[in-house]
């Protein structure tokens, strides 16, 4: 589980350092100006880390439910090439499907105006600037939503649905307890991380609601990697103990 956290925290990190800068100072300057070639580089590498997010969520999930569903196998199959096989796979996808799209959008043609109604290079923004055809790169661009994010998604809820069958088996309260504690802030980010794409790419991004599709890109740009951090952190009781310290000594003062 900390050997898919690493690579978790190495994909949030990374799309802090790409947008965070850039986002900044079109937030408090209200505008500045990007290379296309920076533009396009900033779209590759964060579409990169999302894929690949949505797909170590997915292998997070088959890890838990791994160690719930066959404890006793369970060390046989998640051994540490299967491990290895897992991340390497879930980063070249990143990178090869948002390269895919990436060499798709730099075939078009940008002929009409060079303001992005973004604070970042996001996908939607860069079709609305081109004045070609953009029907062939949108039909490819849903393919891949559907095979990143709906066929992940599903697969993390049947994982769920077996897990919380193997729970409700148990005959102690507290063995109930510690089973589900282990994927407890795995779901938490699930939920938070999947709701906001889905809702994102199912809702039009046109007219009055781009503005709700840059909150959107918000939440699962910079609000997810920021709790991340404090969601898995929680579960371990060195932090928490040092946290209540911590409250402790600020109500006492």
């Amino acid at each position: 589980m900390y050997f898919f956290l690493g690579h978790l925290s190495v994909s949030d990190i990374l799309v802090i350092t790409i947008i965070v800068p850039q986002m900044l100072p079109v937030i408090l300057e209200e505008g500045a100006a990007i290379p296309l070639t920076s533009c396009i580089t900033q779209f590759v590498f964060n579409g990169a880390s999302v894929v690949a997010e949505c797909f170590l969520l997915t292998v997070m999930s088959y890890d838990r439910y791994l160690a719930i569903c066959n404890p006793l196998h369970y060390s046989s199959i998640m051994g540490a090439r299967l491990c290895y096989t897992l991340v390497t796979l879930c980063w070249m996808l990143g990178f090869m499907l948002t390269l895919i799209v990436a060499w798709l959008v730099c075939e078009l043609k940008f002929c009409g105006p060079n303001v992005i109604d973004h604070f970042f290079c996001e996908f939607d923004s860069l079709l609305a600037l081109s004045c070609s055809d953009t029907s062939i790169v949108e039909i490819v661009v849903f393919v891949i939503a559907i095979t990143i994010i709906i066929f992940p998604f599903v697969f993390i809820l049947l994982t769920y649905v077996n897990i919380s069958i193997t729970i409700l088996r148990i005959p102690t309260t507290t063995g109930k307890q510690k089973a589900f504690s282990t994927c407890s802030s795995h779901l938490a980010v699930v939920c938070m991380y999947y709701g906001t794409l889905i809702v994102k790419y199912i809702v039009p991004s046109r007219g009055q609601l781009r503005n709700v599709n840059k909150v959107l890109s918000m939440l699962y740009t910079v609000v997810t990697p920021l709790f991340n951090p404090i969601i898995y952190s929680l579960r371990n009781q060195e932090i928490r103990a040092a946290l209540r310290k911590c409250i402790w000594m600020v109500i006492g003062r």
